[in-house]
């Protein structure tokens, strides 16, 4: 068994039989010779949360640090408090004072400075709302520095300097946003929006929270997501580098708007059903010390470890101290902050393997030997922290979604802390963008390896969730590209347009059929979650450019253009049809969450992967060229099969061969690729279909109403509402007159594959589907739905209240 030795080594008190205590060691009896280091961090985990129960009142207590340090009021008193272990002496200054040095902090003990201001005679305070700010600091050893306040709730940028100061927020009780909607329930097949606020925008400019909430945010529950990841949320001082390299921790980034704007983002999105996620940046801080934490107290160890140990030498960043008291307060009460200030559902937790391992990942290659993740290059102590929060999230708010940007694969990574593991509930596939890029760069489609395809998107380890995406904002930054790119390349300038060229290119005819594959194959088979950023679903055109001198500053590259697929003429819908049509058929057949899934077939001589998952099946045929008639494939259901989704279809730039397949359920034949059953399909080339049982495709459409979404309308009753169903006359969309719910509470489309429908209320109020481009419900699938929130359609029925 290998030992290593380390401050939490206590193996000693564990005989060998003990290792079966952790569940980890039940699922993965393998990892007994590795139990050493885990025990380590289990006893670290163990020993620091005993050490905060008995001497700061428990971890949830002491990840409020907010309340202590920064501005805190009581009552008519303005405490500020900061932790500056290096400081002869200390000065608030500001705008208050006219940044002089007449408000000193006196030395509480253990680093602690502060200072209590009482409200002026008037009433009014002595450091006002909007109030720019930073501490002046005699070091130690006689130099004079100022800083940014460590625990600033917001940070505004001096333009004539283009140095950050800190502001006090503290606005009027009129003026604070108040929460309106409950967090949706956590949801069992994530799918996540990963997003930026400010370049979210179609003109050149930084876009705010407001606009944001307004504009994306329906477009984004419109195409079937239900978690938006929202980056570069913390205060960073540098545009360009994405958020990365944060300088206020507490701070939302004050060029997308002010904290109350923010607030209002998270809560339209719950209002819309929608979980929000945060990137959390933990994995280091930015080495801008004027601006940001780094050096806080003129040392290179405040809240960072010294010397080359606190350097990331790739980033060019500073690395917490994790497991020094003060640091592991500010990182935990960080976490607690975004979630009771803000209202956030979880985190990502971007770039821990640096975290994992002392050499931050650095020119190592992971292949799955448990030699490569444990033994000396293993940093124990950020393991314990990465626990430790883990376990303070889903204490706080058992419903959070925490998940691992992680590339090595670390086993247990997503295993719960009570079972030994770091608590994680995903980690992204990081190997499956790499994969295909990879194939699109080096090889021609006739030789891509269906086998290895599988393989790299089913390799995970058993009971750890994935989050899988066929490209993420990396794909998307200036210097890579995005799979659309590598498909088209020039092309998706010139061969868009419908109207100049009726008939696709064979360029652009073979990058809408992979594109549609390759993200279908990827929500598919690639995990127990799924990942798109922002504009990628459409194919957007342009990479990403951050403001820089080199563009002379410019926004041009730094936003997504949402009128492209929004173009009629232009082919960019189609790529954006499908995607939306994909995820309704994931939201409402929810196979990724489904344990059942077997890969049936991975022919490399005719290009064809098929799969079963959940209650469905898949079938892809990746040949350049040739198309298959009454083609067998193998499954293990002895009932017809309907084709309910396949992306030769018409409203998704195809060329409608499989129309057979939709109107007709293909009957149950005998075994054949070792399944006791088989359906027999013509397969065109370049296309996926997906059937489901049939019976799952009968019963027509029924739709419910939810309690909640009477009372935000301030409607008593389902009754008092009418239902117009849209119908086609004469090739025209046209609304049939008011019909109500029937006696059953629901509204029943007896036969419908699908339905469209507008809703108002008692004198004819219009209450439109908040997601929907003209207000109209849309529903593409059989089976239960309810209107819900705050004017959403959700899979389910449920009891209509009136």
């Amino acid at each position: 068994v290998f030992v290593p030795r380390s401050r939490y080594s206590s193996l000693a008190r564990f005989p060998r039989q003990a290792a079966m205590a952790l569940k980890i060691f039940e699922i993965d009896p393998s990892l007994q010779s590795m139990q050493g280091q885990i025990w380590d961090r289990v006893n670290g985990f163990k020993h620091w949360k005993g050490e905060l129960q008995e001497k700061e009142g428990g971890m949830e207590k002491f990840a409020e640090g907010y309340k202590m340090f920064g501005f805190n009021r009581d009552g008519t008193n303005l405490t500020y408090r900061e932790w500056l272990p290096n400081a002869k002496q200390v000065f608030l200054i500001g705008e208050f004072n006219n940044w002089e040095n007449s408000t000193p902090l006196s030395s509480e003990g253990f680093g602690r400075w502060s200072v209590t201001l009482a409200d002026k005679a008037d009433g009014s305070p002595v450091v006002p709302h909007r109030c720019q700010v930073k501490v002046r600091i005699e070091t130690n050893d006689g130099e004079w520095i100022e800083r940014v306040p460590a625990w600033t709730r917001l940070a505004w940028q001096d333009h004539t300097t283009n140095l950050f100061n800190g502001v006090h927020w503290e606005p009027p009780e009129a003026d604070r946003y108040v929460f309106k909607h409950q967090r949706p329930l956590k949801p069992d097949n994530l799918k996540i929006y990963e997003a930026h606020v400010g370049m979210a925008s179609s003109e050149p400019k930084v876009a705010t929270y407001a606009d944001f909430a307004r504009d994306v945010l329906p477009r984004i529950k419109r195409m079937g997501y239900n978690c938006v990841q929202l980056m570069a949320i913390a205060e960073h001082a540098h545009y360009g580098c994405f958020g990365y390299h944060v300088t206020s921790f507490f701070a939302p980034a004050s060029r997308q708007g002010t904290p109350e704007e923010l607030k209002l983002l998270v809560d339209t999105a719950h209002g819309l059903g929608i979980v929000v996620l945060m990137d959390l940046v933990h994995a280091h801080a930015s080495s801008n010390c004027l601006d940001g934490i780094a050096q806080m107290d003129g040392t290179d160890h405040c809240y960072t470890h010294g010397g080359p140990k606190g350097h990331h030498s790739e980033w060019d960043s500073k690395i917490f101290h994790y497991t020094k008291h003060e640091v592991l307060r500010f990182l935990l009460s960080n976490v607690k902050w975004w979630i009771e200030e803000y209202g956030f559902d979880g985190f990502r937790f971007d770039g821990i393997t640096s975290m994992l391992y002392h050499s931050h990942g650095i020119g190592k290659g992971y292949t799955g030997g448990y030699h490569e993740y444990f033994g000396p290059d293993a940093d124990i102590e950020s393991h314990i922290y990465l626990m430790l929060a883990n376990d303070l999230i889903h204490s706080i708010l058992p419903t959070a979604i925490t998940v691992g940007e992680d590339v090595s694969g670390m086993p247990t990574l997503c295993r719960p802390v009570d079972e030994g593991g770091f608590g994680f509930d995903y980690r992204l596939a990081m190997a499956i963008p790499d994969m295909f890029i990879k194939l699109l760069k080096e090889s021609s489609d006739d030789h891509w390896d269906m086998g290895h395809i599988t393989h790299t998107l089913t390799n995970r380890r058993w009971k750890e969730n994935v989050v899988a995406y066929a490209e993420s904002h990396d794909q998307a930054i200036v210097g890579d590209k995005t799979l659309a790119f590598w498909l088209m390349d020039a092309e998706m300038y010139t061969g868009m347009s419908i109207h100049q060229s009726p008939t696709p290119s064979m360029v652009v005819d073979r990058g809408l059929a992979l594109h549609k594959m390759i993200r279908m194959l990827v929500l598919g088979l690639g995990g127990e979650g799924y990942l798109n950023f922002m504009g990628n679903e459409f194919g957007h055109p342009e990479w990403i450019d951050f403001p820089r001198p080199e563009n002379d500053w410019s926004h041009h590259h730094c936003r997504r253009r949402w009128d492209l697929a929004e173009d009629s003429l232009l082919r960019y819908k189609l790529f954006q049809s499908f995607d939306e049509l994909m995820n309704a058929c994931e939201n409402r057949y929810g196979w990724l969450n489904a344990e059942h899934q077997y890969v049936t077939l991975k022919s490399n001589e005719d290009k064809v992967i098929a799969f079963e998952r959940g209650e469905l099946f898949f079938v892809f045929n990746f040949h350049p060229c040739n198309s298959y008639s009454d083609y067998q494939i193998g499954l293990s259901w002895n009932e017809p099969m309907r084709c309910i989704l396949d992306s030769d279809e018409a409203r998704f730039g195809g060329q409608c061969r499989l129309e057979y397949g939709h109107a007709n359920p293909f009957p149950p034949m005998h075994g054949n690729h070792g399944r006791p059953h088989s359906v027999k399909m013509y397969l065109p080339s370049r296309t996926v279909q997906v059937l489901v049982k049939d019976r799952h495709t009968q019963g027509g459409v029924k739709v419910f109403v939810a309690p909640e979404y009477l009372a935000n309308e301030g409607i008593e009753s389902a009754g008092e509402l009418d239902f117009h169903v849209q119908t086609w006359q004469n090739g025209q969309p046209t609304l049939l007159p008011p019909t109500k719910l029937g006696p059953e509470g629901f509204l029943h489309f007896e036969g419908n594959f699908d339905a469209t429908f507008k809703v108002t209320g008692p004198g004819g109020k219009e209450m439109p589907c908040l997601s929907s481009k003209d207000g109209l419900f849309r529903i593409y699938f059989p089976g239960e739905y309810t209107v819900a929130g705050s004017g959403y359609v959700k899979v389910g029925g449920m009891p209509t209240t009136g």
